[in-house]
C-alpha cells in the first residue's frame, strides 16, 4: 500500500508538473460581465515558434496543431465567424495614441487574454470564443474541463496590443486577393495577428513580417488589418491583386470599416460600413481631430451595429498605445467597462 501510494503521488506530481502552466492559466479565468466577457492570463509558452516552422494551410491544420500542442489531445473545432467591425487610431489631447475597435456579429462570448512569451513581446488581445466552439449555451464557467478549450486562445486573437505599443485588429471585407508564393509558410488571419503582437514593435516591422508569409482566410471570410503604433503611425493593410497593399492615414487619425479602401476602390458589403466609417470620422473631426479615452469608448458604443432590433455589438476595446492601459466592455455596456493595464501583469 505504501509503494502504491508513493507511485500514485509520483504520477500526480508528474501530471501537475506537465500541466502546471495550463492549470494556472485555467484557474486565472474570470468573468467580467454576465454577457459572456472573460479575462485570462496564459502562463508559459504556446509553441508559436514551432507553429511558424510549418504554419497551416487550412483551419483543420490549425486545429490539429493546437489539439496536439495545447489541448493534450482534446479536439478543437474552429467555428468561424465574420464581423461588421469598426476601428480607428487617434490621439488624445495629451498626445497619447488611442486605438479603438468594435466587433459586431452574432452572439459571441469573448476573452481578454494576457500573454508573455519568453521569445516575444507581452500582449493583451481579445479572442472570439465562438471561434473555439463556445456559445450562449456553452460558456467556460462550470469546471476546469469546461474551460479547457480556452487554452487555444493564443491562436485566436481578433485584436490586440503589445508592450511595445503596437496594436492590430482584423475586419471583414467583401473581397481580398492575397499572394501565394511557393515555399512560404502560410498563416490564417488570427495567427497573423499573433505573429505581429509577439514579434513586431512598430507598424513597419509588422508589415515586414506579413510580407514574409502567405495568408489564407478562415472560413473563406476575407479580412484586412488596421495597424497602429505608439509612434503615431497607422496603416490599413489589405490584400489586393495578389499582393499586400497599404492605405496610409491622410491626417491625424485613421478609421477602418468593412470595405476595401486601397486605390480608392471603396468596395463594401452593402451594409452599414460607410455610415459607420463616416460617423467615426465626423466625430473625430468635430472634436478637433482628437478623442480622449472616454469619448473613444462612447463613440464605439454609438456606432456598433444594429440589425433590426438585434444589437450585434459583441465587444468594444480602447487601447492606449502610449501607456499600455485600456478599457474593455461588452455589448454597449459602458457602465460595466473594465480597465486593464498591460505592463506588470505577470509575476
Amino acid at each position: 500500500m505504501v509503494v502504491l501510494a508513493a507511485l500514485l503521488l509520483a504520477l500526480l506530481a508528474a501530471a501537475l508538473a506537465l500541466c502546471w502552466n495550463e492549470l494556472r492559466s485555467l484557474c486565472s479565468l474570470e468573468r467580467l460581465d454576465d454577457y459572456g466577457l472573460y479575462r485570462m492570463t496564459y502562463y508559459g509558452g504556446y509553441g508559436f515558434d514551432e507553429f511558424l516552422e510549418a504554419g497551416a494551410e487550412s483551419d483543420r491544420e490549425i486545429e490539429a496543431f493546437v489539439t496536439r500542442r495545447l489541448l493534450k489531445g482534446l479536439p478543437l473545432d474552429l467555428n468561424v465567424t465574420g464581423g461588421g467591425c469598426t476601428a480607428f487610431a487617434v490621439r488624445d489631447g495629451r498626445g497619447d495614441v488611442l486605438f479603438g475597435r468594435n466587433f459586431d456579429f452574432a452572439y459571441a462570448p469573448s476573452l481578454q487574454l494576457f500573454t508573455d512569451p519568453a521569445d516575444g513581446y507581452a500582449s493583451v488581445s481579445t479572442v472570439n470564443l465562438a471561434f473555439a466552439g463556445y456559445a450562449a449555451d456553452r460558456l467556460p464557467d462550470d469546471s476546469l474541463f469546461g474551460r479547457f478549450l480556452t487554452l487555444a486562445a493564443p491562436y485566436l486573437p481578433f485584436d490586440g496590443m503589445n508592450e511595445a505599443g503596437l496594436a492590430v485588429a482584423l475586419l471583414a471585407v467583401p473581397e481580398a486577393q492575397p499572394p501565394h508564393e511557393a515555399g512560404r509558410v502560410t498563416l490564417n488571419t488570427t495567427a497573423a495577428i499573433r505573429l505581429m503582437l509577439d514579434k513586431a514593435a512598430t507598424v513597419d516591422e509588422a508589415l515586414a513580417l506579413l510580407r514574409q508569409y502567405n495568408i489564407y482566410f478562415s472560413g473563406g471570410i476575407p479580412c484586412h488589418f488596421l495597424l497602429a503604433d505608439a509612434g503615431g503611425r497607422s496603416v490599413l493593410a489589405e490584400y489586393w491583386g495578389g499582393a499586400l497593399r497599404t492605405v496610409e492615414a491622410e491626417g491625424a487619425y485613421q478609421a477602418a470599416s468593412n470595405f476595401v479602401a486601397y486605390d480608392g476602390l471603396n468596395l463594401g458589403e452593402g451594409y452599414t460600413e460607410f455610415q459607420r466609417y463616416d460617423a467615426v470620422c465626423r466625430a473625430i473631426e468635430e472634436n478637433g481631430g482628437t478623442l480622449d479615452a472616454a469619448q473613444a469608448a462612447a463613440l464605439l458604443a454609438q456606432v456598433g451595429v444594429w440589425d433590426g432590433d438585434e444589437d450585434r455589438l459583441q465587444w468594444s476595446v480602447v487601447y492606449n498605445l502610449s501607456t499600455g492601459g485600456g478599457t474593455l466592455f461588452a455589448h454597449r455596456r459602458l457602465e460595466n467597462a473594465s480597465a486593464f493595464w498591460l505592463e506588470g501583469m505577470f509575476p
